[in-house]
């Protein structure tokens, strides 16, 4: 009988990109989230991806869930509440959304509006969540997720608007380094 082999390492069960045009993201992607019919302020919501140099991640994939204008998910049938783009050059996706409301509890606390993002990219052997809210939302400081994140930090999860189009909003995810964005263990 032979011995087991003690020089085997563990490996990864799966690695993560970059491949992520070749079928993962249709053409064009799925970066329209709201329909026609759609109720709500059409939004559009730009998320840069960058490394620990600051550099932009053009081979990652984006994927965003998020509540209708009335802060409920499923219930508009004319509003998906899902979205997947990969990255362009510039490490960017842009969804076209509406602005969610914010999200009743059963504890009757609300969730202010936010957009939640899944972000698969190579080097990750998992994927890493966070969260966009909208700077200047007065309920940011009621938010009982918010509320987890360090004071300091907080900064890292705000989408901004984009000067000169009332109807844009940038999102910045850090993977690294000086102002890293907060993501969430799930």
């Amino acid at each position: 009988m032979t011995e087991p082999r003690t020089d085997l390492i563990a490996t990864p069960s799966q690695t993560v990109g970059p491949f992520f045009a070749i079928g993962t993201c249709p053409e064009g992607g799925l970066g329209r989230l709201a329909g026609p019919g759609a109720r709500g302020e059409r939004i559009t919501l730009s998320i840069q991806v960058l490394d620990g140099e600051s550099q932009p991640v053009a081979d990652s994939m984006i994927e965003l869930w998020q509540a209708d204008a009335d802060g409920k998910y499923g219930v508009d049938r004319d509003f998906s509440g899902f979205g997947r783009l990969a990255t362009d050059p510039s490490g960017r996706g842009t969804f076209e959304t509406i602005r969610p409301g914010p999200i009743a509890r059963a504890d009757e606390t609300a969730e202010a509006a936010h957009v939640n993002v899944c972000l698969f990219m190579r080097g990750l052997l998992r994927h890493v969540y966070t969260r966009a809210y909208f700077a200047g939302d007065p309920a940011l400081s009621n938010d009982p997720v918010l509320s987890l994140v360090p004071v300091e930090r907080r900064p890292t999860l705000l989408a901004h608007p984009v000067p000169g189009d009332a109807a844009a909003w940038a999102f910045e995810i850090r993977l690294q380094g000086a102002h890293e964005t907060v993501f969430f263990d799930l």
